[in-house]
Parts: structure tokens; C-alpha cells; sequence
């Protein structure tokens, strides 16, 4: 016999072999299927028993898993904690802190400029200062003019900035009146800052003094950039009193309205010179004290200063 033959025959044998042991392993021999569906050589079932579900290789299968409920009862004793923390507690990680809530401070100058008026040369201050964190600030504001070495009509204010919206912050505090005529008040003040849609600032305040005093102040702000450095800022400022003050000028209602525009270029964010122009129109029962004092109830003022934060 030949190589080749003697190779072909081992291999069916090999084959056969294994047929024979998969056969005896499911239970029973191998022989020819019969009419009735059994297999030669297979014990048949006893008359009146059950038989059981023959698989496709003609094996019964394994019984079923007995599933219980999937929720409900005490958990596993390893089972893990529910927010995964594994009994550990909240603690401090140690140079790992974020720096939000630190507090910080700034100081703001505005309008640190000189004026020509009707009246002559004056120089301005429009400054804030403020300390505090991200939702709560102390805020420390100065809005004044000096006039030939004599203070005029100053406002100082420290308010408690509150933020309680985006973009939107209440503030509380105290405002006093220094330098010109008249006497010098204290007032509560509570109002609003903010910035509204396209970008308008808003800053509204409300005065109120002993004796039923009333005062108001609204300022809007816009700032348009031409270039990344040239800035125009277009601003509107009125005053308002529910009371007649003669020795300050001031008479009930709308009291005075300011709109002006300054131009300002940036060499960096913290340093801006600037050049501007503002119209000052005093009204009601303001300007009929102006007229009885001789003096003007509108006013075109020309400025250049400087404009810095730290």
C-alpha cells in the first residue's frame, strides 16, 4: 500500500474514532434512524412515561435556571455604596483648591480728566474702588469736581454689591455730600447695575435723607469698538429730587440731563487717554433757579483725560 493510501486511511479512522466517543457521551450508540424517529440502538422511553425535549443533536437539555426577583431584598454584603464613595468621607485635597472664591480688589478711574465749561477750566473725578468676592463686593464710589482750587458738589458713596442675576448685581449702602453750597447730606441708597440686551450698561440708583428726602441718578453706558484698541463710549446721565433745594440749585423733579461721547485708545486694557464732548442741560423747576442765579441752563463741555484700572 502507498504513503498516500496509508494516510487516508488513518485519517478515517481518526474520524470514525471520534463520532463513535460524541455518540456514547450524549447517551446512546450509533446505528441508522427508523421510521418511528428513534435511533437503532437507542433505549426507548417507557410506555406512559414523559419523555423530554430532544434537542436538534437529539440530547435532552439542561434544566432551566431558576431566576429570582431582580429587585427588592438586602443587598450582598459587597455590594458597593450608592454614590460609589466606598465609605469615604469629603475632605480637603490640599493644594488642589480652586481660587473662586478668593477675594480681590480693583480700582477704577473712569473720568480722571480736565473740562472747559462756560464758566472756565474745572477738572473731574468719576473713581470706584472694590473688594470682595465673586457674588458679594464692598464698593467704594467717588463722582466729584474741583473748580479753581475749591471743591464743587462731590458725591461719595460705599455700597454692598450683591450679585443676584447674570449680568444684573443689587446694591445698599450709603451715600454723602460734600464740597459746594448748601448743606451736606447723608443718604441711604439702594439700586441696581447691570448690563441689559446689546450690550447697554446700566447703573440706577435711589437716594432717600431725614425728612422724606428723594433723589435719583440713572446712567447708561455703551462702549462700541472701532478697532481693538479705539473705543467710543457714548454715555447719558440724569438727576432727578422729589424736594426743591435752593441752596444747592436743585429743584423738584428732573433735575439735569448729561449725554456726551468720549473717544478713547487703548495701549494696553489698564492705561486709555481719551477725548470727548458732553452737553449738559439743566430743566423744570432746576433750571428756573438757574436763571434767577444768573447763571446758564445749558452748558457744551470739552474734556481730555485718562482713563485707568489696577
Amino acid at each position: 500500500m502507498s504513503a498516500g493510501a496509508r494516510l487516508r486511511v488513518a485519517l478515517l479512522g481518526t474520524v470514525l474514532g471520534t463520532w463513535t466517543a460524541d455518540a456514547q457521551h450524549q447517551g446512546h450508540t450509533p446505528g441508522t434512524a427508523t421510521p418511528s424517529g428513534t435511533t437503532s440502538g437507542a433505549t426507548p422511553a417507557a410506555s406512559g412515561s414523559v419523555s423530554a425535549p430532544m434537542t436538534t443533536s437529539g440530547a435532552a437539555p439542561a434544566p432551566a435556571m431558576r431566576m429570582g426577583p431582580m429587585q427588592g431584598g438586602r443587598a450582598p454584603p459587597d455590594a458597593r455604596d450608592p454614590d460609589y464613595s466606598e465609605g469615604l468621607r469629603r475632605a480637603e485635597t490640599g493644594g488642589m483648591e480652586m481660587a473662586d472664591d478668593e477675594p480681590y480688589g480693583t480700582v477704577l478711574l473712569e473720568k480722571f480728566e480736565g473740562v472747559d465749561t462756560n464758566d472756565g477750566g474745572t477738572r473731574r473725578l468719576d473713581a470706584r474702588a472694590s473688594w470682595g468676592g465673586d457674588l458679594d463686593r464692598l464698593i467704594l464710589k467717588v463722582d466729584g469736581e474741583e473748580t479753581q482750587g475749591r471743591l464743587d458738589d462731590t458725591r461719595i458713596e460705599a455700597l454692598w454689591n450683591r450679585y443676584v442675576a447674570t449680568f444684573w448685581s443689587t446694591q445698599l449702602g450709603l451715600r454723602r455730600d460734600a464740597g459746594g453750597d448748601g448743606p451736606h447730606r447723608t443718604w441711604m441708597a439702594f439700586g441696581v447695575q447691570g448690563v441689559t440686551p446689546y450690550w447697554f450698561d446700566v447703573e440706577a440708583t435711589g437716594y432717600f435723607a431725614s425728612g422724606g428726602r428723594l433723589s435719583g441718578r440713572i446712567e447708561l453706558t455703551y462702549q462700541a469698538l472701532l478697532t481693538q484698541r479705539l473705543i467710543v463710549a457714548p454715555t447719558m446721565e440724569a438727576y432727578g429730587y422729589g424736594f426743591t433745594d435752593a441752596r444747592r440749585g436743585t429743584g423738584a423733579g428732573l433735575s439735569s440731563v448729561e449725554a456726551g461721547v468720549r473717544l478713547r485708545y487703548e495701549f494696553t486694557r489698564q492705561f486709555a487717554p481719551y477725548v470727548g464732548i458732553s452737553r449738559v442741560q439743566r430743566v423744570g423747576r432746576t433750571a428756573d433757579l438757574a436763571r434767577a442765579a444768573g447763571e446758564s441752563v445749558r452748558d457744551t463741555q470739552y474734556m481730555a483725560g485718562i482713563r485707568i484700572w489696577f
